[in-house]
């Protein structure tokens, strides 16, 4: 079967930072696509180091820093059900800013897989009142995954 007919979600471990629940990650991303009805495509989750999301970051966006996540839609159909994408998850971002927010750095990295699923389903985070939107559907899919994300104030956000 070709992309077109099935759905492909594949998590590469490009890290070794932190050690991962990929299982978490499938769960939470069959989830997302679910929901909004998204049934064939391909998706990669890639977990990389500070280096290697600051390249992308620099070469795509050009911006000269590390970032939490990255997501590339490369198509999207939505009325198909189809989507094909990429999200980078920055795994040492994870470890340090988890300890700002009180959680460990696993649940700060499936908030960024998070994110970058629901960019890549068509969420946007430019106005506070997105950012909001956004926000509620973060919260609901770490609770798929039994987590209770920390409360922050969106004011503060750093992207």
């Amino acid at each position: 079967m070709s992309g077109k007919d099935s759905f492909l979600l594949e998590i590469l471990d490009e890290q070794d930072h932190l050690t991962v629940d990929f299982e978490k990650i499938r769960t939470v991303c069959e989830t997302i696509l679910s929901d909004f009805m998204i049934r064939k495509g391909k998706i990669n989750v890639v977990l990389v180091d500070n280096e290697t999301i600051q390249q992308y970051n620099r070469d795509f966006l050009r911006h000269d820093y590390p970032t939490d996540v990255i997501s590339f839609s490369m198509e999207c159909d939505k009325t198909g059900g189809y989507l094909e994408g990429e999200i980078l998850a920055c795994t040492e971002i994870a470890e340090s800013r988890a300890v700002e927010f009180g959680w460990t750095a696993e649940e700060e990295l499936l908030l960024y897989v998070i994110h970058g699923m629901l960019h890549l389903a068509g969420f946007d985070d430019t106005t506070p009142e997105l950012r909001s939107e956004m926000n509620e559907y973060e919260q609901k899919y770490l609770a798929v995954l039994g987590i209770t994300a920390p409360k922050w104030n969106w004011d503060d956000w750093d992207e």
